[in-house]
């Protein structure tokens, strides 16, 4: 076998050895030559990128105007659907615009008037007076590096844009209230107001309702109002369904609610009140869309499956002296999700 001693680390002469004080050093690179910005020699070019961030600033201060114009000057009570599409719309695009003005605008400003030097700096022992004076220097510098005391049209949009932005919120959050008192305790159910159908508002006979069926249902009188229609719609609608009266297990005090297996619940699912529109004749479950909860029919709309806290409220119902359907009075629970007064 041939000798490999004379291959070794040792004894080559191209790999330092460690100890031996001639570890080889490597020179460092520093940092890449800095390469001016168009808008750092060229001073109209300067000027434009302050003009760009400006519009940008301005872009925002429009977006929180367009927020306002669909907010106000579009009323709720008497919108049609169009109208509330409109107002979503304008809502959604001053929001997006306002935000995104200043967001891009302000990385426009980095990227092109903002000194990109790179620096670096060699760590140092806490000293706090000296450190609070350094950082007092720091902020300073910083201001100074930004050009915002030297650039008006800069500062002016900026400041106009930051105080027009946070509105649109507090609008939003103006509508979270006053709290509902009792407005979402009552609906429009009353002794005797008849059971139509939704949309039409045609009457609804015991007799239409045939075994396995299910109707969408409004109070009568819904139809014709003018203010606050489609709040006490949500609030008032309801599913008509009819099973075999033995299915049925109504509670002690509930015996009456139902019409020869004729029963009607709330519409609003009890988890964030999405529509509770699908309704499974074989299994009598009802079933809302948004997030899956189950309601059992034959056991009062109990909650079987999903998020939702509690039961449908069922709405009592008789029949009048012409055949039609009516309530016997509003529901005995507030519909809809819990809420802070519920009780």
């Amino acid at each position: 076998m041939g000798d490999h001693s004379h291959g070794s680390p040792n004894t080559s002469g191209t790999v330092a050895t460690a100890g031996q004080g001639d570890e080889e050093k490597f020179q460092n690179p520093g940092l890449p030559p800095h390469r001016p910005r168009l808008a750092d020699t060229n001073p109209r070019a300067e000027k434009r990128a302050e003009r760009q961030v400006a519009s940008l600033f301005i872009v925002s201060i429009i977006g929180t105007i367009v927020f306002f114009i669909g907010y106000f000057s579009i009323h709720l009570d008497d919108a049609s659907i169009a109208e509330l599409r409109l107002q979503n719309i304008l809502l959604g695009l001053g929001t997006a615009f306002a935000m995104l003005g200043i967001g891009v605008g302000i990385v426009h400003w980095a990227k092109t008037l903002m000194p990109d030097h790179e620096i670096t700096e060699e760590r140092h022992e806490i000293r706090p007076e000296e450190d609070r004076v350094i950082a007092e220097k720091m902020v300073g510098d910083i201001i100074e590096e930004t050009g915002i005391k030297r650039r008006p049209l800069i500062r002016n949009t900026l400041l106009g844009a930051m105080v027009l932005a946070p509105l649109p919120a507090i609008a939003v959050f103006r509508d979270l209230g006053p709290l509902p008192g009792n407005t979402l305790r009552h609906t429009m159910w009353k002794e005797g107001t008849r059971l139509v159908r939704d949309p039409s508002g045609t009457p609804i006979k015991a007799s239409d309702v045939t075994l396995g069926s299910a109707f969408h249902v409004i109070p009568d009188g819904l139809n014709d109002l003018h203010e606050h229609k489609l709040e006490e719609k949500a609030k008032a609608v309801v599913l008509l369904m009819r099973l075999n009266p033995e299915d049925l297990n109504p509670s002690p005090g509930r015996e009456d609610w139902a019409v020869d297996g004729i029963v009607a619940y709330s519409k609003i699912c009890t988890h964030v009140g999405c529509p509770v529109a699908l309704y499974e004749q074989q299994t009598h479950h009802l079933l809302c869309p948004c997030h899956q909860s189950t309601f059992d029919v034959t056991q009062e709309c109990k909650v079987i499956f999903g998020p939702a806290g509690h039961a449908l409220p069922q709405l009592p119902i008789e029949v009048d002296s012409e055949g039609y359907l009516v309530a016997q009075r509003d529901f005995e629970e507030p519909v809809g999700p819990s809420y802070w007064e519920r009780g």
